[in-house]
């Protein structure tokens, strides 16, 4: 939890103003579609990572028989 450690520092008028700026540069028609982005790739990201320890798993299964 020590990554997130700054967000304990911040306070309502820092967010307010870091939402207001993401809404500057990006747009509200923009940021939906980021988000949705966001959310493929960390999708696609944990069904490598479940794979990946299938994979593992299968292994050790076969090694010790």
């Amino acid at each position: 939890m020590t990554t997130l450690g700054f967000i304990q520092n911040m306070g309502g008028g820092s967010i307010v103003l870091i939402i207001v700026v993401i809404l500057l540069l990006f747009g509200a028609k923009r940021i939906p579609e980021l988000a949705r982005g966001l959310g493929r790739g960390i999708r696609e990201f944990k069904d490598a990572t479940k794979e990946i320890q299938n994979d593992l798993e299968d292994g050790l299964k076969d090694k010790k028989k």
